[in-house]
């Protein structure tokens, strides 16, 4: 199904969102708006809201990354990976599909499937599911990235730390954008967004983005029409509508309704040579992409957020409902290995095709306290609910030459397109948390915060794969129909002392805990996990917790015009995720490491040199290590996904021209160290996959330059300007995803 005839199932969808949520703004009582859950640039000051409340990021006694709107369209900001490689210590790996994406900080990280690494807050409600991270952002005020383990502050999966996006809010004058811009692949863009007064007290702001290209990286198989040049093309489509009602000084409502509509495809991996002897070499870059299968992805997303503040003398109080759906589906190619053998020693037999659905619907509920900002003691208490509905199916088919077709919920019973394998589940979640957040000052210059949340996680999974597609023997324990029950808990605390030893100096230090739950792999895994020698991996992966003690400092130099911070950090993780697919069924799973330990540090500057030259830098160091795990080749190893070390540099220079009309010249360098990918196992039939490999440094280059006045912008564009190539993902048995090759373009913007 193409985005042009989904575009009617987004308006019903939108419109009966809004149906929903539009009664509880009519029925909210008057009252007053409280500090935002987003962040904004006051002058020279940035402020964030990363603990909550509105604070100079110099005073936030943590490692704050802040993006600012101006920072945002300066380094031409549109997706996730484009601010996460400003940030030190976080990385960003992009593989399989446009919900497939893996987010690391400072280690921790987001294995495939699995819930996320950090908390992802958009305008104050949480984004539950993973697959919805990787996405556009469009008409976007603020972005900050606050490391460490925020539990106490956003709960669950904020084990890694937390991200929080803001979104532009309508004001009360008419005003907008337009952007149109063409790239490389070759391919095209049409962004907007308007505000509009609908009165006194109330204002609208939409936004809309679209785009369309053919790709950048070839697929070299002729031998079937289905198989298309380009393996990555693009058609997305991304909207907004936000809604600001203010009908007195101390009460505001919220209203913002989004979809994303994408269609690409999907599972374009390098095929492993087995006779080369780079094959499972991550660096190896030679091999093509050859499918004869392109396959597709098609990934819908709706949101609805409704936020209600309202203001006394003696505190605010915040309500904050949120819905999300996510429905994603792909297909691909399959490889030609025998999947009921142990892979890839045993690799004879059938070439299948590849699909998943996932279909989730998310609720979320909170309501807090917040007492005034101006206090000595300052509190926030509050407590929180998720609901989740989620359904996912994987399967192969055989393939017949005859291309792939989707699967939804049931088999296929087409003669051309055998189904070969076939796993469903459907699982139902519920959580609640309850939390209270203080901080006292003890003097003027030393500031105690002491934070606790708990957390409590049920989960309900019903095994949906028919009798006779069921990977083990039919039985009590294996069946069509069984479910499953467990639940996971978690008392989450925070300490952190700060202290202003100047006006220009403040110094931290802090203890804090994350929780990311457990879950359930696909009934059945568990004993084809053991027969092919991984451990760790059951029908069950349990929860994962991280401490971390950590200490740093802020400064400002230059009246400001120069901040230097940096912190050292100490994590020892239990539980934590890792990766693993099981080729006898085509599973993807997960396991869990007993400890993990990881050390390193961060270091970031950011300096207006002139009033025409800014300058920022950033390093961030981390040693992880395998301290506890059964398989005794794995104790000592470097854990999955981390790079060893990240840099990023960043040189803008702005200068008038003539007229009123600037010119803008800016230019971003990223290092990402060596990486691992996968864990070590001494099974004879992992044995391609021993003594992992790792990844060389990559290093990669951005540009932008362009004339810009007050009201246009003509700006040219190059991202990998120096068409660094490289594999953002090695997956075991030596499947490779090539990353994005050097792109260019141009984009012509009016305000007005």
């Amino acid at each position: 199904m193409g985005i042009a005839s989904r575009h009617a199932r987004a308006l019903l969808s939108a419109t009966a969102i809004a149906a929903f949520l539009t009664p509880s703004l009519a029925m909210a009582q008057a009252g007053a708006d409280e500090t935002g859950d987003g962040a904004a640039a006051s002058g020279d000051r940035i402020v964030v809201t990363a603990r909550r409340r509105d604070e100079s990021i110099q005073d936030v006694p943590a490692q704050v990354t802040v993006l600012n709107e101006q920072a945002i369209q300066n380094r031409g900001i549109e997706r996730p990976a484009d601010f996460i490689e400003q940030v030190p210590n976080v990385t960003f790996v992009e593989t399989q599909n446009a919900g497939t994406s893996f987010l690391v900080i400072r280690g921790i990280s987001q294995a495939r499937n699995s819930e996320p690494s950090a908390a992802i807050v958009v305008d104050g409600v949480p984004m539950t599911q993973p697959a919805q991270f990787n996405q556009a952002l469009i008409d976007i005020e603020q972005i900050e990235v606050l490391k460490g383990p925020q539990g106490a502050l956003y709960g669950r999966n904020a084990i890694g730390g937390a991200i929080v996006i803001t979104t532009k809010k309508p004001g009360d004058e008419f005003e907008g954008k337009f952007t149109g811009g063409y790239e490389s692949g070759p391919g095209y863009k049409l962004q907007g967004a308007v505000t509009v007064p609908l009165g006194d007290d109330l204002s609208m702001r939409g936004a809309i983005s679209y785009f369309d290209t053919e790709g950048h990286l070839t697929n070299v198989n002729t031998t079937d029409a289905s198989a298309k040049k380009n393996v990555d093309p693009v058609e997305d489509l991304n909207a907004r509508l936000s809604f600001l009602y203010e009908p007195t000084d101390n009460f505001t409502a919220d209203l913002r309704l989004s979809a994303d509509l994408l269609d690409t495809r999907a599972l374009y991996y390098v095929i492993p040579d087995f006779s080369n002897p780079n094959f499972n070499n991550p660096n190896y870059t030679d091999r093509p992409i050859d499918l004869n299968n392109s396959g597709k992805n098609e990934r819908d997303i709706y949101d609805a957020a409704l936020k209600l503040t309202y203001e006394t003398d003696y505190g605010a109080f915040t309500s904050i409902t949120g819905y999300n759906s996510v429905e994603e589906l792909l297909t691909g190619d399959g490889y030609p290995f025998d999947p009921f053998g142990p892979f890839p020693i045993n690799r004879v037999g059938f070439n299948y095709s590849q699909t998943q659905f996932l279909d989730v619907d998310t609720f979320t509920q909170e309501l807090r306290f917040t007492s005034p900002s101006e206090n000595r003691f300052r509190y926030i208490v509050g407590g929180q609910i998720y609901a989740t509905d989620r359904y996912i199916s994987t399967g192969n088919q055989i393939d017949t030459g005859m291309g792939v077709i989707p699967v939804y919920r049931e088999p296929s019973t087409d003669p051309a397109h055998p189904q070969l394998t076939f796993l469903a589940d459907s699982q139902d979640q519920f959580a609640w948390a309850v939390y209270l957040n203080t901080s006292y000052d003890i003097t003027d210059d030393l500031e105690l915060s002491l934070n606790l949340r708990y957390d409590h996680d049920k989960r309900e999974n019903t095994t949906l794969t028919p009798t006779a597609f069921l990977p083990c023997t039919p039985g009590p324990e294996c069946s069509s129909g069984l479910v499953r029950e467990n639940s996971w808990d978690d008392w989450q605390p925070q300490a952190i002392l700060s202290y202003a030893a100047t006006d220009n100096l403040n110094l931290f230090a802090s203890y804090s805990r994350g929780f990311r739950s457990g879950g359930f792999n696909q009934t059945g895994v568990g004993g084809l996990a053991d027969a092919s020698g991984f451990f760790n991996v059951g029908d069950l992966f349990d929860q994962e917790t991280a401490n971390t003690y950590e200490a740093g400092f802020k400064s400002a130099f230059m009246d400001g015009r120069v901040n230097l911070n940096a912190s050292g950090y100490f994590t020892k993780a239990e539980g934590t995720y890792f990766f693993v697919f099981i080729a006898a069924n085509s599973t993807q799973n997960l396991g869990n490491i007993d400890e993990v330990e990881y050390k390193g540090f961060d270091v970031e500057l950011n300096a207006q040199v002139t009033d025409n030259f800014a300058f920022n830098a950033g390093f961030g160091y981390t040693d992880s290590e395998i301290t506890e795990f059964p398989d005794p080749v794995a104790i000592g190893a470097q854990a999955p996904l981390v790079s060893e070390y990240t840099l990023n540099i960043g040189a803008e220079y702005r200068t008038p021209l003539w007229g009123d009309i600037e010119g803008l010249v800016r230019v971003d360098y990223n290092r990402l160290g060596d990486t691992i990918f996968t864990i070590p196992f001494s099974a004879p039939e992992l044995a391609l996959d021993a003594t992992p490999v790792a990844r060389d440094p990559v290093d990669l280059v951005n540009l932008r330059a362009g004339i810009m006045n007050d009201t246009w912008s003509l700006m040219f564009w190059s991202k990998n300007l120096f068409d660094e190539e490289y594999n953002t993902e090695y997956s075991p048995g030596g499947f490779l995803f090539k990353a994005q090759p050097m792109r260019w373009g141009v984009d012509l913007t009016v305000r007005f």
